[in-house]
């Protein structure tokens, strides 16, 4: 059973999601501050965390950057947010946040968000024997599969859900030059807006984890015009 941690103020909201993710067996934690959900994080780590922004105590911010630096995890988080703007959306997926959902949100986007990024951080389902033996290696840098682990020059490197998916999916066609639009596709699966910055914040990321470990070797490359493929 997913352990989900709630870190919104909002009581209504708050009980809400509870209801919501509970109905559907998921084990729920809640937090009504920031300092509460601090606290929780540090008792224990959940499989995801649905965070808002604006709390009282310490900032849904502040919170993203403690997870990401202080703790060095990658599990999920999903920011709750009435700010709909483009560059808000990308200044909190470059912190480290792996989706974003705006206020007022239907219970069955929440839903179907929480069991996209669980799978996708390998806690949705059961996988197959097949995908469980599979190993890719490119230059100094090796994914596995079974354990979702990538290393680079044999140091391992931390990924977000998304990003180790954006990885997997190259090193699966090497050869091939995945557009924008193919890629959030396969990845959030839905419909890529042009002015949606996603897919580049997350590509940044991925290349600044692997060039922090080795600089000499180039292994996104960025076709102009059409999108990314393996260097």
């Amino acid at each position: 059973m997913s352990r989900i941690l709630i870190i919104e103020d909002d009581e209504d909201i708050n009980r809400l999601l509870y209801k919501i993710l509970s109905r559907e067996g998921y084990q729920v934690v809640q937090a009504f501050s920031g300092t509460e959900g601090k606290l929780r994080l540090e008792q224990e780590l959940p499989d995801l965390i649905l965070l808002d922004l604006m709390l009282p105590g310490m900032k849904g911010q502040e919170i993203t950057e403690f997870v990401r630096k202080e703790k060095q995890s990658n599990v999920p988080i999903i920011i709750l947010s009435a700010k709909s703007a483009l560059e808000d959306k990308v200044e909190l997926l470059t912190m480290g946040a792996d989706d974003y959902l705006t206020k007022p949100f239907e219970p069955r986007e929440v839903l179907v968000r929480v069991m996209a990024l669980l799978r996708r951080a390998g806690l949705g389902g059961v996988q197959s024997q097949k995908e469980a033996s599979e190993e890719y290696a490119y230059k100094n840098l090796v994914l596995t599969t079974e354990s979702r682990k990538v290393t680079v020059c044999g140091e391992e490197i931390a990924l977000t859900p998304h990003e180790y998916e954006i990885l997997l999916l190259l090193l699966q066609q090497p050869e091939k030059v995945f557009s924008r639009d193919a890629l959030y596709e396969s990845i959030w699966g839905g419909g890529y807006l042009g002015e949606d910055n996603t897919v580049n914040v997350h590509v940044s990321n991925i290349r600044k984890k692997l060039a922090a470990v080795d600089a000499e070797q180039e292994y996104i490359k960025t076709v102009w015009g059409i999108g990314f493929k393996l260097a």
